[in-house]
């Protein structure tokens, strides 16, 4: 008797579990799906904004090698880094997209400019440079310099 129950117990619990993992990836799909196409019927809007926050995400990964999970082959290490700014605009409203590494890169807090998105997706943010930044010099004395050329 205790065969029969053990068969129907874990018959139960696969479906369950397979029931489980099919619907969360249905979701996950659907949710993924539902926000491009909303992205893509979303105006592509430009306004003046400022970057008030930068901020990543790093995840790291150990694999086993050749799929021993022993680790007696050793672990490849991998990571993953996810960059995101938050800008202000004019009426006070903030909004965090999600950007590239060179974007982060180029990108400071407290810089000011056009920023253009659609939707939840970030298109570009064009600085305007302000007249601090510009560099200049100017040698007064010029006499007084000396060049070694060897």
């Amino acid at each position: 008797m205790m065969y029969y129950e053990f068969d129907y117990f874990f018959t139960v619990m696969f479906v369950l579990v397979f029931a489980i993992i099919a619907v969360s990836f249905i979701v996950i799909l659907v949710r993924g799906v539902t926000e491009w196409n909303n992205n893509n019927h979303s105006p592509k809007l430009s306004v003046e904004a400022t970057c008030v926050a930068k901020r990543t995400n790093t995840t790291h990964h150990d694999e086993p090698v050749a799929g021993d999970i022993s680790g007696a082959h050793g672990y490849t290490h991998s990571s993953n880094t996810t960059y995101y700014a938050a800008f202000e605009v004019e009426s006070g409203d903030r909004m965090e997209f999600h950007i590239t590494g060179v974007q982060y890169g180029k990108l400071r807090e407290g810089d000011t400019g056009t920023l253009s998105f659609q939707g939840t997706r970030f298109l570009s943010f064009d600085r305007h440079v302000s007249q601090r930044e510009d560099v200049s010099f100017e040698i007064e004395n010029s006499s007084d310099i000396e060049v070694e050329v060897e």
